[in-house]
């Protein structure tokens, strides 16, 4: 236990110092991005001898993300491609995590020789993505988060703060200023999966014209199934294979991360104005590389956070780390806590106050796993040995959806294994890949049926699923937009009248990107206001 506060306080000191010395996070001082020239593309993909495109999509926020593009070394670059794969990682990782093995051994090389049209998505804040149409380091809100941090752990972050401060010369201005909440850094997987997930599949699906199978792992199937609850996006989709699938958290046993979750590190780092997490600072590598020096037998640290590995070897996981681990928010880390915590899948918990504010209630809105088409083909690889990707977890998460995924269960597998075993291949890609092909070659899109406000109100009382609903040209309204929340108010009637049911529907405006809702006007050209007697 005295080795995990160790590690846990080492990292939060020197996520502090790192920030705090060594000024805004520049997107050109990362070790991976030292020059235009050094892409995903160029170091990873190409050299294997794959053809490898790079894009830039940008978000309804304003983000730029990267997608690579790779098809098989086998075939001609100008030959008909294969159905479209969009592969999505997990936390604190990127596009890379697809390609760490040989191309016998990794799963974006994998596919790609299968002859799918493989392309590879990396979230805002990786070493990959391009950074933001206008924020910068200089931007900020002035806003610190400290939601319900006790008050004596408020005390003892400003104690270690000023310490640190004193340790580095640093005045109370620059504290002042790195207590300011960064708006690049400011989102959590509801954005990467709402907005940046969205987005390129979008972008696949236009220029593929074709239906998508997306394959998530960790991070990356929480994504995909909030991203498929959008009735939009789950009609660019033609099934979804997801590798250690998350939607709960309660259950997990990793006991570095309980541990964190104990101490409330994710208010801790925000309280002290950290908003940016980027474990490969070098303050932070050289603190670790100390405590492993007679302390700490840091081949296991892996294992205290993802559970025990069955099927990597120590090459893997030497090359693993030249790449991983990349950024991500603070603020993304307190919303998976709060996963832990609650054992909710719900939207980010700003507070009571700010949720009215928000969301119009004191909680925040739950992710309707009911809301995923039942028609939608599921995937789901998952193992005996994984501490994050609870099977119980798992199970509550079978139980809410409509559909009944294709499920691989090995029992010797790790949270890890599933992107670095070698023999991976054999034990999981092939069946996935065979489900994959079980379903067809992808076809254009085609339009979802559509329903009179007659049927829409009727879907809605038997909460049928919105996937499927969207409103007749003829009545010239908006199909509904891709996140709906529904509001009913029961009014009391008197002895004529047993009561009125009003229904709401409300809008994301401009999607949940933009973080407000608007309820919907009842123009020619707008959404929907439905009023049913009880």
């Amino acid at each position: 236990m005295e080795r995990l506060l160790l590690i846990v306080f080492a990292t939060i000191i020197s996520l502090f110092i790192s920030t705090s010395a060594a000024g805004e996070f520049n997107f050109e001082a990362n070790p991976h991005r030292r020059s235009l020239d050094e892409t995903l593309c160029n170091q990873l993909i190409k050299p294997a001898g794959y053809s490898c495109t790079e894009h830039t999509v940008q978000t309804k926020d304003g983000y730029l993300v990267a997608l690579q593009r790779l098809s098989s070394r086998n075939k001609d670059p100008g030959g008909q491609r294969g159905p479209p794969v969009l592969l999505q990682h997990g936390l604190f990782m990127a596009g890379d995590a697809w390609f760490l093995g040989s191309p016998e051994q990794s799963l974006g090389f994998i596919l790609a020789d299968e002859g799918f049209d493989v392309w590879v998505g990396n979230v805002r804040g990786t070493f990959w993505s391009h950074g933001h149409v206008s924020l910068s380091e200089k931007d900020k809100v002035e806003s610190i988060e400290y939601a319900f941090l006790p008050g004596f752990m408020i005390l003892v972050t400003l104690w270690i703060v000023v310490l640190v401060a004193k340790s580095l010369s640093i005045d109370a201005k620059s504290i002042e200023h790195r207590l300011l909440f960064q708006e690049f850094w400011d989102w959590s997987w509801e954005e990467l999966a709402l907005c940046d997930l969205a987005e390129m599949i979008h972008h696949v699906h236009s220029v593929t014209s074709s239906k998508v199978f997306i394959v998530g792992h960790s991070q990356g199937t929480i994504m995909s199934l909030a991203a498929l609850i959008q009735p939009n996006v789950a009609e660019m989709v033609e099934a979804a294979a997801l590798l250690c699938p998350i939607s709960y958290l309660d259950h997990l046993t990793a006991p570095l991360v309980l541990r964190m979750v104990a101490l409330h590190l994710d208010q801790m780092v925000l309280a002290m104005g950290i908003h940016q997490l980027n474990f490969r600072s070098k303050i932070l590598i050289d603190l670790l590389d100390s405590i492993c020096d007679g302390h700490i037998e840091c081949a296991d640290l892996l294992t205290s956070i993802t559970g025990k590995n069955c099927c990597f070897n120590s090459s893997n996981v030497d090359f693993f780390f030249e790449f991983e681990p990349h950024p991500s928010s603070a603020k993304n880390l307190r919303h998976l806590f709060q996963m832990i915590r609650k054992g909710t899948f719900s939207r980010y918990d700003y507070g009571m106050f700010k949720n009215l504010e928000l969301y119009g209630q004191l909680n925040p809105p739950a992710f309707d796993l009911g809301l995923i088409p039942k028609t939608l083909p599921l995937w789901m690889g998952y193992g005996g040995h994984d501490s994050l990707a609870d099977e119980t977890d798992l199970e509550r998460t079978l139980k809410e959806l409509q559909g009944k995924p294709e499920l691989l269960y090995l029992e010797n597998y790790g949270h890890l294994d599933f992107l670095l075993s070698t023999q991976g291949k054999e034990d999981v890609y092939n069946n996935m890949i065979a489900f994959f092909r079980s379903l067809g070659k992808s076809s254009p899109l085609e339009r979802s049926p559509r329903l009179d406000r007659a049927e829409l109100l009727a879907a809605l009382l038997t909460r049928r699923s919105l996937s499927a609903l969207q409103m007749a040209p003829a009545e010239n309204i908006n199909p509904i937009a891709s996140a709906v929340l529904v509001e009913w108010n029961i009014y009391n009637g008197n002895e004529e009248n047993e009561g009125v049911l009003e229904l709401k529907l409300y809008r994301l405006d401009n999607s949940v990107c933009q973080r407000h809702r608007e309820p919907m006007s009842e123009g020619p050209n707008s959404g929907l206001s439905v009023e049913a007697r009880r």
